[in-house]
């Protein structure tokens, strides 16, 4: 009888925001390689949001297929080799997350190679913050820099990038009081404002008196709104994230509406771009190389919350969505 292993399936396409029940652990037999396969071992994977775009079937323009009911979910993972043309025993990074054996191509993995002090860093979503703000926005010194849905994955680690670029005022949005403190206390912001509090035009008028110079924005929605009101001359917004789309429970994922006045824009000399790491190939060596000497001297950190095993994994990304984890979702296997 072959090995089995675990891994999370798609249940049922949900109605609205997906729950538990739409997601189905299952044992299936351990996968042969095929040639030119490697038979990887998987220990740590990456709960990432846009798999809700993914299972809501809203995938135009995006650079991975729909899931349907019986797929295998996917994602950035972490494992080691077991077999196959790669070196047993290598890490690598790889895209067939959410199972505990995997059987990608050997040209679909990546080996690491020691550039960043652990290999769970590599799960962190800094390349997109660090790319927008040097590609995009290009942070200098002086600037106050706001970072929407800044408790997030790409959130938690823009606002510390922003900072090491040389932003004298870090401010970020979030929709919890404890995070709000969190972000303060362990990251290095100088003020963060309330979703669902005050209205945020107000909020931002307190935390930044003196406007706005960029915005890296992950979330759209009303907050993208307010920030155009809140922006200085010349401000550079750099979009990396439409989330108010994404978890919203109206909507499948693939799209994202929001209201810009676009007399500011256009009298305050504003612009708006949406980061595309595709089209900045060479953002990830630079990243890492970044990322590892400011790890290595102690002036970042990749915060993120552990989910422990495959049997919590179907409850990973509804956990996500309701706003339970800090940083990024890492399921630990």
């Amino acid at each position: 009888m072959n090995a089995t292993h675990r891994l999370v399936r798609l249940a049922r396409r949900p109605d609205r925001l997906p729950t538990p029940d739409d997601f189905a652990l299952v044992r299936a037999p351990v996968p042969r390689p095929e040639v030119g396969q490697v038979l990887v071992r998987n220990t740590h994977f990456l709960v990432f949001p846009g798999l809700r775009t993914l299972i809501g079937g809203e995938t135009d323009d995006v650079p991975l297929p729909p899931l349907h009911p019986g797929d295998t979910l996917i994602g950035p993972a972490i494992g080691e080799v077991v077999d196959g043309p790669l070196e047993k025993g290598r890490l690598v990074l790889h895209l067939q997350g959410w199972r505990e054996y995997a059987a990608p191509a050997a040209a679909e993995c990546r080996l690491l190679d020691g550039a960043l002090p652990d290999p769970v860093d590599h799960l962190a979503m800094g390349a997109a913050a660090y790319g927008a703000l040097t590609r995009l926005a290009q942070v200098r010194a002086g600037d106050t820099v706001f970072v929407t849905g800044a408790a997030g994955a790409v959130g938690t680690m823009a606002g510390q990038v922003a900072r090491l670029l040389g932003a004298t005022r870090v401010v970020g949005s979030t929709g919890s009081p404890d995070k709000a403190q969190r972000l303060e206390r362990e990251l290095g912001y100088d003020a963060t404002v309330l979703r669902g509090a005050a209205p945020l035009g107000s909020q931002l008028a307190r935390v930044a008196p003196d406007g706005i110079d960029v915005v890296l924005d992950t979330v759209g929605g009303e907050q993208l709104t307010a920030a155009v009101h809140a922006a200085n001359r010349g401000a550079r917004f750099a979009l990396v994230g439409a989330l108010d789309g994404q978890l919203s429970p109206d909507r499948a994922g693939g799209s994202a509406p929001a209201v810009l006045d676009t007399y500011r824009l256009l009298a305050r000399g504003i612009t708006i771009a949406g980061y595309n790491g595709m089209d900045h190939r060479d953002v990830q060596a630079e990243w890492e190389a970044c990322f590892g000497d400011w790890l290595r001297a102690g002036r970042i950190r990749f915060p993120h919350t552990p989910v422990h095993g495959m049997e919590r994994a179907p409850a990973a990304l509804p956990e996500l969505i309701a706003g339970r984890s800090f940083g990024a979702s890492v399921v630990v296997l």
